[in-house]
């Protein structure tokens, strides 16, 4: 019996994070991403790849009390993922992988860190399991996915972003006056992401096709971002700096106006997020 490796190049899981992860930098660094295009190609709803990608993030999202609720939800996923039309999906992760070849180089690609990286092994290693393999590695990675679904705690934490960290050394007045600034510093320093940028970032993979569902989302992140500029405007006795706040929320009004979703807008959104982040530290 041949140990059951993993393998992070051929793991639906780990190559829909990196592109993810792919777009979302290129986004904050407002540039067009060669990500993009190709995570419509091959996760769109009809193909297999995003078939069996639903089933690896129903075992990464899903959560029981119970070991054998968990146990039978492993069970089912493994048999939904045999259904699968498996020439389909072999053909088209090998274009996907290449594809990606051909776009990155691999070894800068796939540094990132990806979450759940541990469970999302788990996955693929119960998916390509074969009589040949160590039954003990399917036992392993079984008990793996069973701990993730049934901890309470296991929900993933913010990571600490220090992308700021020169910019909110400055006086607060000039953070809060100078808005280009702030955006500039953000593009300079990026190296993660806020929940609130996080959110808006799936929503816009998730609904790439979907422009009508998108919009929808794009109104109500303007009205809570409006919302939020005001009430931490109300907190500022300055009213300098009540009239710039005053002024960047009116800016939202073309976003929630714009009959499209455009990448900008995106970008924009972003912006505005981390605006607010700044406006809550002073």
């Amino acid at each position: 019996m041949k140990p059951l490796k993993h393998s992070k190049y051929k793991n639906t899981g780990v190559l829909f994070e990196l592109l993810v992860r792919q777009v979302a930098s290129d986004t904050m660094n407002n540039t067009d991403s060669k990500a993009l295009p190709i995570l419509k190609k091959y996760f769109s709803k009809s193909t297999e790849l995003a078939k069996e990608l639903n089933l690896y993030q129903s075992l990464v999202k899903e959560k029981f009390a119970r070991e054998d609720k968990a146990d039978h939800l492993i069970t089912a996923i493994v048999e939904a993922k045999n259904k699968l039309n498996q020439a389909a999906l072999k053909r088209q992760k090998y274009n996907l992988i290449k594809e990606i070849k051909d776009t990155y180089v691999l070894e800068e690609f796939f540094k990132a860190k990806v979450t759940n990286y541990k469970v999302l092994a788990s996955v693929y290693k119960l998916f390509e399991f074969t009589v040949a393999d160590n039954p003990v590695d399917l036992v392993n990675s079984r008990y793996t996915l069973i701990e993730h679904i049934t901890h309470k705690s296991t929900a993933a934490k913010p990571a600490a972003i220090n992308e700021m960290s020169a910019f909110v050394k400055q006086d607060k007045d000039v953070r809060l006056l100078s808005y280009k600034i702030l955006v500039d510093k953000f593009n300079e320093k990026y190296s993660g992401l806020n929940s609130g940028q996080k959110r808006l970032l799936k929503e816009y993979i998730n609904s790439v096709t979907e422009n009508v569902e998108l919009k929808e989302f794009i109104l109500k992140e303007v009205t809570l971002l409006r919302k939020e500029l005001k009430e931490l405007a109300a907190k500022i006795t300055d009213k300098v700096v009540k009239i710039k706040i005053a002024e960047v929320t009116n800016l939202l009004k073309t976003i929630s106006e714009s009959k499209t979703v455009k990448d900008g807008h995106i970008i924009s959104l972003l912006r505005y997020h981390e605006l607010v982040k700044e406006l809550k530290k002073v």
